[in-house]
């Protein structure tokens, strides 16, 4: 399990999100050896009136416009902490919400954090994500290329034809983009909606 390189995150966050899938993200530590495979994810760029980065550079999103394979963690709503890949060139201010994942290894921490058994509720959403593998703004800022104790590993991508995308969820802006990626048919995707098997041209 060795962490992709710097390079994979140099792209725009549209071509990155869909390649994210099947990724497997990793978190190694006192707990044990956590792994999970990436089955939904959202992209979000400097241009886009949902992005946090939007209005420009602030403290709160001084990592989304750093360098390029860096985790961008926020507190959404009061309620719960949610993680993003920054994506782009350094100063672009793009990057991708880690939205779902199917837990793999580490299941029963996993279960004793998130206080639930069923494997299709562990992860299957931003903050249920972060909470099975207690991440939290403690881990804003770290460089996932790096070789921390906590990356995003090669994995199994599906095929093509089995990505679905859809408009983004729980925002009130820019709602027509289709820059939500996931594996179709998976039970572990955050929500259900109708999806679109076509590729989304970036």
């Amino acid at each position: 399990m060795r962490p992709l390189g710097r390079s994979f995150y140099s792209r725009p966050a549209p071509v990155v999100a869909p390649d994210l899938l099947g990724r497997l993200l990793v978190r190694k530590g006192t707990a044990g050896l956590l792994s999970a495979r990436i089955v939904e994810c959202e992209a979000y760029q400097e241009d886009d009136p949902a992005s946090h980065s939007f209005r420009g550079l602030t403290n709160r999103t001084a990592v989304m416009f750093g360098p390029p394979g860096h985790l961008y963690v926020y507190f959404s709503y009061g309620a719960h902490w949610c993680m993003n890949v920054v994506t782009g060139d350094d100063g672009e201010g793009s990057a991708v919400l880690l939205r779902a994942a199917e837990p793999m290894s580490g299941i029963e921490v996993m279960q004793a954090r998130r206080g639930r058994t069923e494997a299709q509720l562990l992860c299957s959403g931003p903050g249920r994500l972060t909470q099975a593998f207690g991440v939290t703004g403690a881990d804003n800022g770290l460089d996932l290329a790096w070789g921390h104790d906590l990356f995003l590993s090669e994995g199994t991508p599906p095929d093509p034809a089995g990505v679905a995308t859809s408009t983004r969820i729980g925002i009130s802006v820019a709602r027509e983009q289709p820059w939500r990626f996931f594996v179709a048919g998976s039970s572990f995707v955050s929500r259900r909606a109708a999806p679109s098997l076509a590729r989304v041209d970036p």
